[in-house]
């Protein structure tokens, strides 16, 4: 199995996650936040899907799904390149939408990274994306980042699930 191979699986398995997070999940129940400091499943799986979408395209050379018309389609109250990364509690509360125009744009986020991942090499994933860092960031480092932090977000939103039907 190649190193594109495995990630494709993992995107595959965060899509996964995704779809059983907002799986029958009402629009109240997307809004739901544990205490009001806390993140909703809404915001977490809009977020996690932009981070995806923004680093990719970066990575790739790519547009952003984003910016695509998904922008337009939610119509929040944001930069257009907002990702969500250091949002208030107000921000938080402003990203709102139904659960299946977040499983429209995760879907199409999962679509545009699945197929730039599978076009790479071995030798692609040693490329260099991002020198701010030290050591800079190869495209393997990136995309398993991207991995990771979508892996977070998604348990969080399951996690948050659970504690808003427990609390129905």
């Amino acid at each position: 199995m190649s190193a594109a191979d495995l990630l494709v699986d993992g995107f595959g398995r965060i899509r996964e996650i995704v779809h059983d997070v907002l799986d029958e999940l009402t629009d109240t129940d997307l809004l739901y936040v544990a205490d009001p400091a806390s993140n909703s499943i809404c915001w977490l799986i809009w977020h996690l899907t932009r981070v995806q979408d923004d680093h990719v395209a970066a990575a790739g050379g790519l547009t952003q799904v984003w910016l695509s018309g998904w922008e337009q389609r939610f119509g929040l109250p944001l930069a257009p390149r907002d990702t969500g990364y250091g949002h208030s509690s107000e921000q938080v509360s402003a990203v709102a939408a139904p659960g299946s125009l977040l499983a429209g744009y995760h879907d199409a986020t999962y679509e545009q990274t699945v197929g730039f991942v599978r076009t790479l090499t071995e030798a692609d994933m040693s490329r260099v994306v991002d020198r701010s860092w030290h050591p800079p960031v190869t495209l393997a480092v990136r995309l398993v980042s991207v991995l990771a932090d979508d892996l977070q977000h998604a348990g969080q939103a399951a996690f948050v699930r659970g504690i808003a039907e427990r609390s129905r």
